[in-house]
């Protein structure tokens, strides 16, 4: 079964179970990628998102994170409906959250990252030949402009923070940008807290038992 559309249930279904979704690897849009590359695709997320939330025996959600980046546009895609859900939603970082996994993380009611996991922050690029060059430019600032006031807007991160870490030239070998791991991520207020998959699951089961009062 295609792991975007498995659905894994913990607790008790008169209780509300908690859905398990995983977000790992790089998000595939329109432009399809190669058998190579471990994808999530955005097409299977975003209907199963929707699904969760009409689920009445669904009371939680918690979203693994893997990321290694990908198409921006499908990932804030994801992002929004999340943050737009009213059950109880969870994000873990796991291993790393590239790029787009940052404002997927975010997305969340509350926020976990692993002790050994890490958040790679670099601006939008882009491979390949570029036509037009100062409509792209344009095109990729704005693009750029609407991640940094998601993730803002999603977490305790500064704006300056965020766009300190963005552009910074002293840490990546070959890039612009910055690795933030587990501590330091929580210190800026891009996570909420450090945390294991214990963690995770026991806020969701509070916050499903809450809503249930």
């Amino acid at each position: 079964m295609d792991q975007n559309k498995e659905i894994v249930q913990t607790g008790s279904a008169s209780l509300g179970g908690i859905h398990c979704l995983t977000i790992v690897g790089q998000i595939e849009g329109h432009q399809l990628l190669g058998d190579d590359a471990k994808t999530t695709k955005y097409e299977h997320v975003l209907p199963t998102l929707a699904a969760i939330e009409e689920a009445d025996e669904i009371g939680g959600l918690l979203i693994l994170l893997n990321t290694m980046g990908g198409d921006v546009e499908a990932g804030l895609a994801i992002a929004e409906l999340i943050a737009g859900m009213k059950k109880p939603t969870c994000s873990l970082v796991l291993g790393g959250g590239h790029s787009i996994g940052v404002p997927l993380s975010a997305a969340a009611r509350r926020s976990f990252i692993a002790p050994s996991a890490a958040m790679t922050i670099h601006p939008v690029r882009l491979n390949g030949v570029v036509i037009g060059v100062p409509q792209t430019y344009n095109y990729f600032s704005r693009i750029q402009e609407r991640i940094v006031r998601f993730v803002t807007a999603h977490s305790h991160c500064s704006r300056e923070d965020y766009l300190r870490l963005m552009t910074n030239t002293d840490e990546l070998a070959n890039d612009v940008g910055s690795v933030i791991y587990g501590e330091e991520a929580v210190e800026l207020g891009l996570i909420d807290a450090v945390g294991t998959l214990s963690d995770a699951l026991s806020w969701l089961h509070g916050e499903i038992e809450t809503e249930r009062h």
